[in-house]
């Protein structure tokens, strides 16, 4: 199965306090497009697969789980020092009042994740483009919440989860072409 290690895959560091980043980075942890809907999305998808590719969803998937915890860590650590009043000033009492400074997954706008975020159709070249997609999607919105904030050390961590959601998608795009090529010596699906 997995060796866990009590260590995240990358360090995360916060210059500060800033719940309002905090809120921000929800959209990563229980948006349509975050890492637990990834996670499961590819986890889901191994069971209808190929062979020569169901390794890699199985990779990617146990990845974005990390990513998650990366997330996780991040909002605890903006949040941990905040006064009530910087809990207002982000907009989070709604948040507060229900889960404290608990995690809860939800979109940065406060919908609660649902399993309609969780994409399978049961072809394998669709399922592997929509993979594509979401990784595209993640990409661009670790791009825009590095462009929210000033605090170097938590762009740092953001960044490193923006190029792993690069690398998945180009990994994505060579399962693409090997399913491809295999379609076009013999009827695969």
């Amino acid at each position: 199965m997995w060796i866990y290690e009590k260590k995240l895959q990358y360090p995360v560091r916060v210059s500060k306090c800033d719940p309002r980043m905090a809120k921000l980075l929800l959209e990563q942890y229980g948006g349509a497009d975050g890492e637990l809907a990834a996670a499961l999305r590819y986890i889901n998808q191994r069971y209808s697969i190929p062979d020569k590719v169901v390794g890699l969803l199985t990779d990617i998937g146990t990845e974005e789980f990390a990513h998650l915890e990366m997330i996780a860590t991040m909002v605890y650590k903006l949040t941990k020092d905040a006064s009530i009043e910087q809990i207002k000033a982000a907009g989070l009492e709604d948040h507060y009042v229900a889960h404290d400074r608990g995690l809860f997954y939800q979109s940065a706008s406060g919908v609660p994740w649902t399993a309609t975020y969780i994409q399978a159709k049961g072809d394998p070249i669709a399922d592997l483009y929509e993979d594509i997609a979401a990784e595209e999607k993640a990409r661009a919105t670790y791009q825009w919440l590095i462009d929210m904030t000033d605090d170097v050390d938590l762009q740092d961590g953001l960044k490193f989860l923006r190029e792993r959601e690069i690398i998945h998608s180009l990994r994505f795009r060579e399962a693409v072409e090997i399913l491809k090529a295999e379609q076009g010596t013999k009827k695969v699906f």
